[in-house]
């Protein structure tokens, strides 16, 4: 069966364009509900993360008022796998190889670190030039930032994908202090990005590429790598 590599931020929070930092981390129902689709599915998950990192659950997503009535089940799931998320591969050690696809949890948190992590830079570099699936959901397209190639291009450039929405951060109350927008950056370095009504689920493929622009759209786009790599 297919062996999975999720990519998930390690640290905790998130830089303001005021120097503040602001408490984050990976968004509960992107971790939880792929990686129990893609685990039910009969697929290996692997955890993995920038060296020395510790992923951490946003404490929001957590919160009843924001998860809803899932939010207990979110918890229970990260719990339940607190051994691998306390000691995720660090990225640096991840043989692309061994895997069919590449998993990006958003998140403010990958804003931080995936966004310039050498690491998945060699990892998506690798993956792409043999066309294994890269699906990233909601902010975890920052990783996709780190993937630079001589002379300053980007890899994904051209490419069109699903991300979290300037509409979206606007509306989530944290445009005014970001250091910078995803939708922006995306399509600052050549990127392509289609999104549609906020919150409303939104899986694009683009080729191996397949991207969600939120987190209601987390469990489509998993089933969608599913499909994707049962059909292969």
């Amino acid at each position: 069966m297919a062996r999975i590599l999720m990519v998930l931020s390690g640290v905790n929070y998130w830089t303001l364009d005021n120097g503040d930092k602001h408490p984050c981390g990976y968004w509960a129902e992107e971790f939880v509900v792929p990686h129990r689709v893609l685990s039910e599915a009969g697929f290996t998950v692997d955890i993995s993360a920038p060296d020395g990192g510790k992923p951490v659950p946003d404490p929001v997503s957590l919160k009843p008022e924001v998860a809803g009535p899932k939010a207990p089940e979110y918890a229970a799931y990260i719990k339940d796998h607190a051994a691998e998320l306390a000691s995720p591969l660090p990225l640096s050690e991840v043989d692309v190889d061994l895997y069919d696809a590449i998993f990006i949890p958003g998140g403010h948190s990958p804003m931080e670190d995936l966004a310039y992590d050498p690491d998945l830079g060699r990892i998506l570099q690798e993956a792409e030039a043999v066309k294994k699936i890269i699906a990233p959901v909601c902010h975890g397209p920052a990783g996709l930032l780190s993937a630079n190639l001589p002379g300053g291009r980007w890899l994904f450039e051209g490419r069109t994908m699903a991300a979290f929405s300037n509409e979206e951060e606007k509306l989530n109350g944290t445009a005014e202090h970001a250091p910078w927008l995803l939708q922006n950056m995306i399509t600052a370095r050549g990127g392509k990005v289609e999104d549609v009504k906020a919150w409303d689920p939104h899986v694009i493929v683009d080729g191996n590429l397949l991207s969600g622009q939120n987190p209601a759209s987390a469990g489509p786009l998993a089933e969608k790598v599913v499909s994707v790599l049962n059909s292969r």
